[in-house]
């Protein structure tokens, strides 16, 4: 059950419950720092959304006591393979990387969400939900957030974990550089027989644009795919004939369980702190999703900054984990442009090229361990 009482002071607001803002307080409590979490919404989130969990993040779950429980309710995935149609052009494996977790884990955002929160509640900590932040002003000694009902809550610091739209980016002046993919992206979650099978996640070339096919527990699969004009809610005639024509015969859809679009933009935040307001997650970076990167990326900024605030090393912070988000939106959008290459002498070249250093061991080394951010520590 959520908190509906708003205390009057705290030390550090965190400004938005999903996956960034749940870490950060998972942090902040195991460190015994004082936070209110505050969110919009009268309930979590209970779609899948982000649905990769890497090593690397798995890494910083161990530290905050919510690996195993995840673990439990996900599917571990050793392999990556790229393809163009059938054909494998590279099959990359996580098993030799140097991690206690060489793997991806496959599972829905809502139940990392929702570990996240039984760790929290585990803690002593919850979520005040709900509550929409409508002003945030800052001044030497500290930050009033004031809430859409008007109620105030006055902090130390207060982190926007708010989403690529954030009020906390905003009222601290913040740009946020960058631009848009000028395609859309469909996101389903399937039910079907898929000839690659359920042990590996598939990214697939095509020249209207590339398409992941992902295991998830349950027997269902995860689709994301680049398209000219995503509809607001994929079916299965849809989906269907989007497989039928990037991966011929490769797909038998029998249901879509949750489908959804969305447009991708490619954005840095220009600053991570602007005196007493901080950025982590999505309110400091967004890009492809291309690699499964983002909800990632986020957690480890929250721990990041939580061991920051705990620690009082704010001024690191910044310098820390903004050139992380700077590597990976580029190593993200040339995984995207890579794949969409519409010239066919270009693709015949990638499709050449790219066979023969997959087979390098540095080549592979390298690649696997950026997708699983073992280079982010």
């Amino acid at each position: 059950m959520t908190s509906r009482t708003l205390p009057a002071t705290t030390r550090v607001a965190i400004v938005g419950a999903g996956p960034t803002g749940l870490a950060l307080a998972v942090t902040l409590a195991g460190a015994g720092v004082d936070f209110v979490l505050l969110d919009q919404q009268a309930e979590g989130a209970n779609t899948s959304r982000a649905a990769v969990v890497h090593a690397r993040t798995l890494e910083v779950l161990d530290t905050l006591g919510a690996s195993a429980e995840l673990m439990r309710r996900g599917l571990v995935v050793d392999r990556f393979t790229v393809r163009d149609g059938r054909r494998a052009l590279a099959r990359l494996s996580f098993a030799k990387l140097p991690t206690p977790h060489p793997y991806t884990l496959m599972v829905p955002q809502s139940e990392t969400e929702d570990v996240l929160l039984g760790r929290l509640r585990e803690l002593g900590g919850d979520v005040q939900r709900p509550y929409e932040v409508a002003a945030a002003e800052q001044d030497a000694d500290g930050v009033t957030l004031t809430m859409a009902t008007g109620e105030t809550l006055r902090a130390a610091y207060a982190v926007g974990a708010d989403g690529m739209h954030s009020a906390i980016r905003a009222a601290a002046g913040i740009g946020f550089t960058g631009g848009s993919y000028g395609q859309s992206f469909v996101l389903a979650d399937v039910i079907m027989d898929w000839a690659p099978g359920r042990d590996e996640v598939s990214l697939t070339f095509h020249a209207d644009g590339l398409v992941v096919v992902a295991p998830l527990p349950h027997g269902h699969y995860r689709i994301v795919a680049v398209v000219d004009e995503a509809p607001a809610a994929p079916d299965r005639a849809y989906v269907r004939a989007l497989l039928d024509a990037r991966a011929p015969g490769q797909a038998r859809v029998a249901e879509v369980v949750w489908g959804s679009r969305f447009r991708v933009h490619h954005r840095v935040a220009d600053a991570y702190r602007a005196g007493r307001l901080l950025l982590a997650g999505d309110a400091a970076h967004v890009h492809s999703p291309a690699g499964g990167q983002g909800m990632n990326t986020g957690i480890q900024d929250a721990y990041a900054l939580g061991r920051a605030l705990a620690e009082d090393r704010l001024d690191g912070y910044e310098a820390l984990r903004r050139p992380v988000a700077q590597r990976v939106v580029a190593f993200t959008d040339r995984m995207t442009r890579l794949a969409t290459v519409r010239r066919p002498a270009a693709r015949g070249v990638r499709n050449v090229v790219l066979p023969v250093v997959s087979r390098v061991p540095a080549f592979r080394r390298r690649l696997t361990t950026e997708l699983a951010e073992l280079n982010y520590r």
